[in-house]
Formats: C-alpha cells, sequence, structure tokens
C-alpha cells in the first residue's frame, strides 16, 4: 500500500481541528463577508491568539517597526502577488480569490501548515472556493502554488503533493485520481521565442489516472490521456496518449500499461517491451 491511516492520538484535538474547518468554512459560505477581512482575521488569530485585533496591533507604536512591519502582511490588501502583474489576470475575478489565496498561502509558512492532518483539510476547504472546481477527497500538500486559481479544475480524489506549481494563466484541467508528485510544474502559458513579451495561454489538460511524477514538467497546451504517466523529469511537449508511459526531454513513449494492451492484444501497441525501469 502506497500510505496507510494516521489516527490522531489526541481526539480533543481531532475536535478542536474540526472545530476550527467548520468555523471558517460558515464564514467562507456567507456573501455578506468581506474576504479581505477574513484572511486578516483568521491570520492575526493564528499569530496572535484569540480575541486579538488587528487594528490595534498595527496602531501600537510601542511595537518595533519590524514587528508592525510583519503584522501589515496579514492583511492581503498590503500585499501584491505576481500573478496581479499578468496582463491577462482579470481583476473581478483575482480580487475575489486573492484573500484566500493569500490565506493558503500564509497557513502553508506557519507552523500550522507543516501539520499533514490539519493542512489537507484547509486547503481543501479553501480550493472549493478559489478553484473553478474542485471534486470531492482532494488531497493537496503544502506549498502547492497556483497562479490565479479560478482557471483550474480538479477531479474527485486527485492527490498534488508538495511543491507543485499549477500555472492556470490560461487553464488547467485535471482528471480524478490524478497524482501530481513532488515539484512536478503544470503551465498553461508560453512566451514567443522571438519576442519575450508575446504570451500566448492555452487549455492544459491531464486525464483520470494520469500520473505526473517528480519534477516532470507539462507544457502549455498539451494532453496527458487518462492512465498515462509522465516519468522523472520529463518534459511533455505534445500529447501523452492514454495509457502511454512518456519519460525523458522531450517525453517520450517507452511503455503502454497492460490496461492499454487489454483491447489491442500483445502486439497492438508499439512500446510495449520494458526497455528500462520507470522510476517514479
Amino acid at each position: 500500500m502506497a500510505s496507510r491511516p494516521v489516527p490522531l492520538a489526541n481526539q480533543d484535538v481531532a475536535r478542536l481541528y474540526e472545530r476550527f474547518i467548520d468555523h471558517l468554512g460558515s464564514r467562507l459560505e456567507n456573501p455578506k463577508i468581506d474576504r479581505d477581512v477574513l484572511c486578516r482575521d483568521v491570520l492575526t488569530e493564528i499569530h496572535y491568539g484569540e480575541g486579538a485585533r488587528y487594528a490595534d496591533l498595527i496602531e501600537d507604536g510601542s511595537r518595533p517597526v519590524g514587528e508592525r512591519l510583519l503584522i501589515a502582511q496579514l492583511d492581503p490588501r498590503n500585499v501584491t502577488l505576481e500573478a496581479e502583474y499578468y496582463a491577462e489576470c482579470d481583476p473581478a475575478r483575482y480580487n475575489k480569490v486573492k484573500p484566500l489565496l493569500w490565506l493558503w498561502i500564509q497557513f502553508d509558512h506557519s507552523p500550522l501548515g507543516q501539520n499533514v492532518h490539519l493542512g489537507v483539510m484547509v486547503r481543501r476547504l479553501l480550493a472549493k472556493h478559489v478553484f473553478k472546481r474542485c471534486g470531492e477527497n482532494v488531497r493537496i500538500f503544502r506549498d502547492v502554488e497556483v497562479s490565479f486559481g479560478y482557471n483550474l479544475s480538479v477531479g474527485d480524489n486527485t492527490t498534488i503533493h508538495r511543491k507543485v506549481l499549477l500555472d492556470d494563466r490560461g487553464e488547467i484541467v485535471i482528471g480524478s485520481r490524478v497524482s501530481i508528485s513532488d515539484y512536478a510544474n503544470i503551465y498553461s502559458h508560453n512566451h514567443d521565442i522571438e519576442d519575450i513579451e508575446r504570451v500566448t495561454c492555452s487549455r492544459t489538460l491531464i486525464g483520470d489516472g494520469a500520473r505526473i511524477t517528480y519534477h516532470a514538467v507539462v507544457l502549455s497546451g498539451t494532453t496527458v490521456g487518462k492512465n498515462a504517466m509522465v516519468g522523472t523529469m520529463g518534459v511533455v511537449t505534445r500529447p501523452v496518449p492514454d495509457h502511454h508511459i512518456n519519460v525523458g526531454i522531450p517525453a517520450k513513449s517507452v511503455r503502454v500499461k497492460r490496461d492499454g494492451l487489454r483491447d489491442k492484444g500483445n502486439d497492438g501497441a508499439s512500446g510495449s517491451a520494458l526497455p528500462r525501469p520507470v522510476h517514479e
């Protein structure tokens, strides 16, 4: 088995986590709540304790300038993120999700973000309000980075591991039961070779059951088919067919999975031999 269940030893703490998630969820569902204020207040509570007020902290002249500068970062209106500078950014759509992206980033950078049990619940909750679509039982580990968020769709039972970049400047559609391993990069924009200022955005598709393994790169406008796999450090520059395992730079097919051979017969697909191990 790739993983096993790990119950928390202290059930009182488990209930505390659930209480935090329920309270955050109810606030996110309330259309009258200002998301900038929500982000600010949650981060203030995390770092300064229940009952702490942002206004009191930032206006306290007795605090060192460095600390007041740090306090200012709790409010997403005091920061800019790289995606805001992209020409294709839709301010109306981005401003709606930016506070939740900032909350996500700062949660991950806090001691709470190292906690897998709590972190998966928080990110799943935020993703449902940031992504274009977020399926059920999605697991997202720490330090996953997205560009806009609102151009990203993720299916059911998909896992996205640490340090993954999902560049949804164009659009990324990720299917169900997908696994994206640590440090993988998936893009939906590219720059013209002659003119770096000329940017083209395209839809990038990852099919159901696909696996994008460690440090792999999927370039803009490409498709990774159903149940396909991109090997470690592979660079996808052309479509990966269903059930194929593609490796290398550029990634090429070296094998077809058994599921892809059943309907074709043993000699019905090229690359069915196993020329070398495929590392994840």
